[in-house]
């Protein structure tokens, strides 16, 4: 299946220059108001030319987020609180088990292209699963990463990864969220992303019988991030982000 987002070009995604790119990884899992706020706050700071870009490796307790596209019916049990944020997309899920990267980059000093940026976010996923021997795949008509599911039915596919970006002054807020080892359950308190169809549904790397930790996770995205966009500076480990 050609998709369009596989023909862009990726490359100017990395700077044109060296920058530094930091990375911070949660101890703890983050409440979501916190992570909103610090996120905001550093991503200004990024804007203002006064801090560099980042990327913040965390978990959040279990929680649903509401994007800008969202409807009020595929709320199905408010189970967990429910936080309505700036990023475009629906509903989703966050919680322990789910690797969340928000990336702050400055894209002013890249490539100020909103679809380039996706289709980047989506390639630097894809990379990582591929570390783990999973054949992640863009969908045209679906922003993230999926899962083809054989096993389930003639066309099913999972959905193993969310994607939901917001830019302020060209500078990107939110990112990604890859489930690792979640509790699946949790995801039928809402329609994941709006996508109701029933061949539609929603894996982890546990799910696909792939045993691997958070340090694993975050050392694939490492890698996988340098790909597509660039080199970064080694990941700190530190409760909360400065």
């Amino acid at each position: 299946m050609i998709n369009a987002r596989d023909m862009l070009d990726l490359t100017p995604l990395a700077r044109a220059t060296p920058g530094r790119v930091e990375w911070i990884v949660a101890a703890a899992p983050v409440p979501y108001p916190a992570a909103l706020a610090a996120m905001e706050s550093r991503a200004a700071a990024i804007a203002d030319g006064v801090a560099p870009e980042q990327i913040w490796l965390l978990e959040h307790p279990p929680l649903y987020t509401s994007g800008t596209s969202a409807k009020p019916d595929d709320l199905r049990d408010p189970r967990f609180p429910v936080f309505e944020t700036g990023r475009g997309g629906q509903l989703t899920y966050h919680g322990p088990g789910q690797r969340v990267a928000y990336a702050m980059l400055n894209l002013k000093q890249r490539r100020p292209d909103v679809r380039a940026y996706v289709a980047g976010l989506e390639q630097w996923i894809i990379g990582a699963l591929a570390r783990f021997d999973i054949v992640g795949e863009r969908r045209e008509d679906r922003v993230g990463v999926w899962v083809a599911r054989p096993d389930k039915g003639a066309d099913h596919e999972d959905k193993i990864a969310a994607i939901g970006v917001r830019l302020r002054r060209w500078v990107s807020l939110h990112g990604i969220a890859i489930n690792v080892a979640p509790d699946l359950a949790h995801f039928s308190g809402i329609v994941p992303c709006g996508v109701a169809d029933p061949r539609y549904g929603v894996t982890s790397l546990r799910d696909l019988g792939v045993t691997a930790t958070m340090a694993d996770v975050d050392d694939a995205l490492r890698r996988s991030f340098a790909e597509v966009f660039g080199p970064s500076q080694p990941v700190p480990r530190m409760d909360a982000m400065s």
